[in-house]
């Protein structure tokens, strides 16, 4: 009848056992620097790497995976009570400067593969305040958890299972105002994908236990995963162990540690359950539990270990567990458990068991929904080479957007909801001190609605890739170094008004090449020959209309724009040749005198500096040039 009920209870629970007792030996030792092992010992020397004395683990200095932060070692106090065996705390990264502060991890395995990720931390008084922080853990845009400590010898460990859909994975530090953020140790374990498998969602550890030992903590090389197992017993329960070690306690998938599995308890007074209850904080909260068990005692042949697992008291398993010698049996629930203000895991036997239940070892684990979703990708890559090109000096770590409150300064991107990835739309990096060419890499911000790059020493052409950015309406180049023709779909697009284009302050932008190719075009079509005579007539009485100012000397006001493509007789009023005779005191101040035309200082009725310049009788058959050239010299001023 019991029986009946518990499985009536499991189905509507829906909770289905799962078992893996498989048999299978690995044919090769573990290698010290295995596959999908990152293990990064934060704060040492740049460029150090050592073997861990205990694990033989090869941990490398963080400085090619961070770029902010200060190294510092914990106090004297605190090196010699820990010592050697666990180097990797004695010493840490501080980030005394910036909200956000983020390491980026790339497993060579990259996306779409299960990694436990470990961050380690132990203030020490590294900082001789005596002030214990506070502070959180991001993984990439989403909370992990938050950073406490009751001493300052606290050893605090957070540890989540994850899937990364991207290449890379961000680890970041978040300042909350009381106390800046360290780390002392950050550690990436590759898992097989076959375990630890939810429905959604990422895997916080809650406990992990080596139940029935006394001992130190257990880690690699016991452990192929490098999970750390702490010990756990109590005096109500009876310690039994394996009387010799056997590889085929670690043999399944999960492959839990031998020496882990060797031991285990049982209840003292075998009328009694295995129980374990641990108080929880009221919040509705999901947890997957994971109970391994292996005999390790030789049982006779009229003896018989059977058992049921509960979890607040729903059980499991709708049928009974019965351990294998020497051979691991892991069990858990396809579906989380919910628990709000308690967890209570009881291990009973059945009524035709004549030995009490057995426990070698737990696993607990707590659903995170990551539901914010990163910036795109494209974005992110094109955002980080541009960082590197230029070696910009802000503080930009991890995702450029998310979340909204730590995003990138000089940068906004478009809202999104928790499910769509973000855009960036809004880039401003003037006077950032870029040098070099306009990247490439701009191209790949497609949403980019505003790109700001004025008052750098950028050089070379303007990119014609700017001009195929669909959602660009405002550019800002000017201040910059930049040099040859401005793109002709850009003037279009200024001219129509789609996009509001700034280029002024570059000097050597827009004078010759684009011109040259205008004067290649009008030699081509035109092979009129006009009289000399005529020809200077003609330049004049044109000139007298489309060059009243053709360069202003206002380059002291703010908003001065180089209007590359506008048309002269659009902005200025036609002019008599005596006026412009005027204007230059008769041509009396030469500025600048080339093979086709000379440039004379002129002053207009209200003061203004103008240049007037005058085509010689050489250069009458590249008279339209000479307009495209004025074109695009003309600065409006607001």
């Amino acid at each position: 009848m019991a029986m009946t009920t518990v499985t009536k209870v499991g189905i509507k629970m829906q909770h289905i056992w799962r078992s893996f007792s498989l048999r299978r030996r690995c044919s090769q030792p573990f290698q010290i620097k295995a596959p999908g092992f990152i293990s990064i010992d934060c704060g040492i020397n740049p460029g150090s790497s050592y073997f861990g004395a205990a694990t033989e683990i090869y941990y490398m200095s963080d400085s090619e995976f961070i770029d902010t932060g200060i190294n510092y070692d914990v106090s004297i106090e605190h090196r010699s009570r820990f010592g050697t065996p666990d180097q990797q705390l004695m010493t840490v990264r501080s980030f005394p400067e910036g909200t956000k502060n983020c390491y980026t991890l790339q497993p060579q395995q990259g996306k779409d593969n299960k990694y436990l990720i470990r961050a380690s931390f132990m203030y020490g008084n590294y900082d001789s305040k005596n002030q214990l922080p506070e502070f959180k853990l991001y993984l990439g845009v989403n909370e992990w958890d938050a950073v406490k400590f009751n001493h300052s010898y606290d050893i605090v460990r957070k540890e989540i299972i994850h899937v990364p859909r991207t290449g890379h994975i961000d680890v970041c530090l978040v300042n909350t105002g009381s106390g800046s953020p360290f780390i002392s140790a950050l550690e990436l374990r590759q898992l097989n994908n076959s375990i630890y498998s939810t429905q959604s969602g990422s895997l916080i550890l809650f406990k992990r236990l080596d139940i029935g030992s006394t001992r130190q903590t257990v880690r690699y090389k016991d452990d192929a995963f490098d999970r750390i197992w702490e010990p756990f017993s109590r005096p109500y329960w009876k310690s039994v162990s394996a009387s010799y070690s056997s590889d085929t306690l670690s043999d399944n998938h999960f492959k839990p540690p031998s020496k882990v599995m060797a031991t285990a308890v049982t209840p003292a007074d075998e009328r009694y359950p295995l129980e374990f209850h641990w108080n929880l904080d009221n919040s509705t909260r999901q947890f997957y539990v994971y109970t391994h068990f292996a005999e390790v005692e030789e049982l006779q042949s009229n003896q018989l270990r059977e058992l049921y697992v509960s979890l607040n008291g729903w059980f499991w398993s709708p049928e009974p567990i019965v351990p294998g010698r020497l051979v691991p049996h892991t069990g858990f629930s396809a579906h989380s458990i919910s628990a709000s203000s308690e967890l209570s895991l009881s291990i009973f036997k059945t009524h035709r068991s004549t030995l009490p239940p057995i426990l070698n070892a737990l696993e607990i684990y707590e659903i995170k929904q990551l539901f914010q979703s990163s910036t795109v990708q494209s974005n992110v890559d094109a955002i980080k080479k541009i960082k590197a090109v230029y070696k910009v000096k802000k503080n930009w770590q991890g995702d450029p957007c998310l979340p909204i409150e730590f995003s990138w300064n000089g940068l906004s991107c478009s809202d999104n909801s928790p499910l769509s990835p973000s855009t960036v739309s809004f880039r401003n990096l003037s006077w950032s001190k870029l040098t070099g060419k306009i990247d490439s890499s701009f191209s790949n911000l497609t949403s980019l609605k505003s790109l700001d790059l004025s008052y750098n020493s950028l050089t070379g052409e303007v990119p014609n890739f700017l001009s195929k950015l669909p959602s660009l309406k405002t550019l800002n180049l000017s201040g910059n170094n930049l040099t040859g023709s401005v793109p002709l779909a850009l003037i279009e697009k200024s001219r129509n008004g789609s996009l509001s284009l700034r280029l002024d302050g570059n000097l050597n932008l827009c004078k010759k090449n684009s011109c040259e190719e205008e004067e290649d075009k009008e030699k081509s079509s035109n092979n009129v020959i006009v009289p000399l005579v005529a020809s200077i007539i003609s330049v004049l009485v044109l000139l007298l209309g489309e060059v009243a100012a053709l360069w202003i000397f206002k380059r002291r006001q703010q908003h001065g724009i180089l209007l590359c493509g506008m048309a002269l007789d659009s902005m200025n009023p036609r002019l008599s040749y005596s006026e412009v005779n005027r204007i230059t005191g008769n041509f009396k101040k030469l500025l600048d005198q080339g093979e086709s035309a000379e440039v004379y200082l002129g002053h207009l009725s209200d003061g203004t500096e103008v240049a007037v310049k005058m085509l010689t009788p050489s250069s009458v058959l590249v008279f339209k040039q000479f307009k495209t050239e004025a074109s695009f010299s003309v600065l409006a001023f607001k």
